[in-house]
This record gives C-alpha cells, structure tokens and sequence, in this order.
C-alpha cells in the first residue's frame, strides 16, 4: 500500500461541456472512476457504482483493467463494524505514474517540476531562458523538458506545459508574441521528441485550473497570471472558459492606458509600446518587468505609490469582467513582493467603486494559495485531464 492512498480528496471537478458519444462510452465510463477515485479517495467497487451510476458489473471490470494498467490498486478489505463481509477498497495510485510540468510564465526563467498523480513535487528544477524567442526558445523547453524527464522515478504520464499566448485545442501555440511563436506545433513538436504525450495550454488557464483542482478555489474565479507578461485564466459555474477562439482571458492585452486622456493617466506615464504591435495595453504597466522598472531607485513610500497607481488601473480593467461574471474570487499568481499589498488593495478599492455591492461586496481578492506551484500543478492536470480523464 502506498503511502498515498489514505489521503482526503480533493472535491471538485470541473464540469463538463461536451456530450459524450457512444462510441467513446468505456473511455467515458473509465474517466469517471478515476475521477471519482481522485476527488473522493479510497472507495469499494460498490461505492462507484452508486457514485456514477453504472453497473456494478462495469465497475468491476473496468477497476479490473486500472488495476492491471497499475493506476489503481487494491487497499484489502474496509475495517468497518457491520454485520457481513465487509467490503474490499480500491484507490488511485497516485505514486505508480509521474508527470512532467513546466510553467514558461516568467519573465526570467522556466521552471520545472516532476510530480506524482496527487501534484505532490517529487523534483523541481528551473533554468533561465535568456531571453530566448522562436525556434531558439522552442529549443531550451526541449532541452529542459528532457533535463526533468530524465529526473522522474517512476514511468511518465506525460508532460503538460503552461505558455503565454492564445494556444489552441491542440497544443498550437496560435500567438505568443512575447516568445516569438506564431502557429508553432509546440505539443506536437515536444511530443515527438520525448516519446511521450505532451499537454500545452495557456499559462492563465494552467494556473486557474490548478488552483481550482488544489487551491480549494470556488467555482466562479479568475486567476491572474503576472509574468512576463498578463493573462487571465477563468472557471465559471466549474467550467474552463476558453472562448470562440482559445482566447479568453487575454486581458494583458486590453488597452489600459489611453494617450488621448492623459490627465486621468498621468501616474502611469504615456502609453508605452507593446509586443502585440500596439501601445498602452495592460502588460505594459502590469507584467513584472515593467513593475521592476516603475520602482527601480523609489524610496518604499514611492514605490508603494507607483503600485498602487498600477493597481488602480487594473481595478478599471477588471471591474467588468467581474460584474459581466458575477466573480466570488480574483486570484493573483505572481511575485507577491509586487502584487500583493498597495497593488492588490488599490485594485479591489477600484473594483468596488466601479461595480454594485451585490457584484463586489463579497468578491475576494487575493494571492494564489499555492505559491510558485499553482502553474505547475494546473500543468499536471492538463496531464491528468487529457490522459486520464480526470479534472
């Protein structure tokens, strides 16, 4: 028995969004005791079946073949006071596989983990990217995603990775205008190098899945992702929101500074160019080098000064994403030396002077409860959701 097979579940699961055919029925079916093993732990072959509804002799065989597959295992009988034979458990082996993770969001270094099936951190590693773009870029992730594939112990689920940028159903990243990628194959590419089944989504949505999945997170937030660059992930009613074209979230690319009302945004400066091809958008205030450079020399006061100036900007931007939503939560993932304090406090005091009380009166604004894993761990469940199912 593995030390892992004892713990809590996690709870939640996102909803799903698309109708399921019979011919994808077992793969369906499969999915859903898993799920089911990973949120709720250790359960009898009879549990899931009343837990999904089928039939006990489905449950049976496809808890036969998991076990087989070396995902689940079997815990021996329930140490229960009941008249009868008491039942035998089974549970998700969450030590059998690992999963690669890497999370490209900083403006200075990749940073890599291995991790088993419950996004425990077995071996973390980072590695600069030096500024890096194109094919130059594609290259060091490759180099780094074989670096922490060498480092697992146990046999590879499969590697997810969080990027900036729009990236499509497929692991394409559409545009990454900060890396230099337009169209490229980045899951395909990865994938056919390592041998091994390669995730890739936007780094936003990474980081909201993983907070969602293991930061105890409602069912209706945002997370925002401060790097090199802004993106925002959101989960609404327990759904991923990714939009008409896998661009939803691209709020660092709203303009926020507008050089035609320059008294209003005259703590902010004039509207600085960005790496999409226009000027003033969010990131060029709010990404962290641009942060690091508006307090650069400033006295602490002056410093707290400058933030809140930024903070107050993006409580403009935010106000009616959150009302149009109905948000319970705003969850900053990014260094908490910048973000969090006068920034976060001037963006909620925007917020709440710009929507009603019902919408903001109870909206929470705060840092991610992860720390710096909260993109690794929403790149494991890439993995975990697009090989197993489970979300």
């Amino acid at each position: 028995m593995t030390a892992t097979t004892h713990r809590q579940g996690w709870g939640k699961a996102l909803r799903p969004t698309e109708k399921v055919l019979p011919e994808h029925a077992r793969a369906h079916h499969r999915s859903m005791v898993l799920q089911h093993l990973f949120h709720a732990g250790p359960r009898s072959r009879a549990d899931l079946a009343r837990a999904t509804g089928l039939t006990r002799v489905t449950v049976s065989d496809l808890v036969g073949a998991l076990v087989t597959e070396g995902l689940v295992t079997e815990l021996g009988a329930r140490q229960e006071g009941k008249v009868g034979k008491p039942a035998s458990l089974v549970a998700l082996d969450t030590s059998a596989f690992q999963i690669v993770a890497v999370d490209l969001a900083d403006d200075e270094r990749m940073h890599g983990a291995v991790l088993d099936l419950a996004g425990a951190v077995v071996e973390r590693r980072s590695a600069t990217h030096d500024g890096r773009t194109g094919q130059a870029a594609v290259d060091a992730l490759l180099a780094f995603c074989q670096e922490l594939a060498a480092a697992a112990t146990r046999p590879l689920l499969g590697v997810g990775v969080g990027s900036p940028g729009v990236i499509d159903a497929h692991g394409t990243v559409v545009e990454a205008p900060n890396r230099g990628w337009f169209d490229v194959p980045l899951a395909a590419t990865l994938s056919d190098a390592l041998g091994v089944p390669v995730h890739v989504a936007n780094d936003a949505n990474t980081a909201v899945l993983g907070e969602f999945t293991f930061g105890g997170a409602s069912g209706s937030l945002l997370v925002l992702t401060v790097g090199e660059g802004v993106g925002a992930g959101i989960v609404l009613d327990g759904a991923l929101v990714q939009g008409a074209r896998h661009a939803a979230g691209e709020l660092g690319h709203v303009t926020a500074v507008d050089e035609r009302d320059d008294v209003e945004h005259a703590p902010l400066g004039p509207a600085q160019p960005c790496a999409c091809g226009r000027r003033g958008c969010l990131e060029t205030v709010l990404a962290v080098p641009a942060l690091r450079r508006r307090i650069a020399g400033l006295d602490p006061a002056a410093a707290d000064a400058a933030l809140a100036s930024v903070g107050h900007r993006l409580g403009i931007v935010l106000a009616p994403v959150i009302s149009a939503l109905n948000l319970s939560e705003v969850v900053f993932s990014g260094p908490a030396e910048l973000l969090d304090g006068p920034l976060r406090d001037a963006a909620l005091a925007a917020v709440r002077e710009r929507t009603m009380p019902v919408i903001s009166s109870d909206l929470e604004l705060r840092m991610t409860s992860l720390g710096e894993d909260g993109a690794l761990s929403g790149a494991a469940v890439l993995v975990l959701s697009g090989q197993l199912g489970v979300t």
